[in-house]
């Protein structure tokens, strides 16, 4: 057991005769660390935009919300005629008639 120890130690057990299976085994773990790695990485990535395009919708719903109630308000009749009688309009005192058209057949 305290051999063993000391050769890990050392490194012996890289430069002995069998050592070419060691270290093909060294570097199966290494490759299998740097995939692991690089895959938590990508999906940090992935996470932050996430978070950053919900952002970026709830800011675009919520100009949209306030464009809708803009253009309501600017919509309503009471804001429209103000608006024309500065341009000297005024609403007609007589209500609209229709008009109703005989065919001749």
């Amino acid at each position: 057991m305290k051999k063993s120890i000391y050769s890990i130690l050392k490194g012996t057990f890289l430069i002995s005769d069998d050592a070419f299976k060691n270290w093909r085994v060294i570097f199966f773990i290494s490759g299998l660390a740097i995939v692991m790695i690089a895959s938590s990485h990508s999906a940090d990535r992935k996470v932050h935009q996430i978070a950053r395009l919900n952002n970026e919708v709830k800011e675009l719903r919520s100009a949209y919300i306030d464009g809708c109630s803009r253009l309501m308000e600017l919509k309503m009749e009471s804001n429209v005629s103000l608006k024309m009688a500065e341009k000297g309009l005024k609403p007609s005192e007589t209500p609209p008639r229709k008009i109703r058209v005989k065919s001749q057949k």
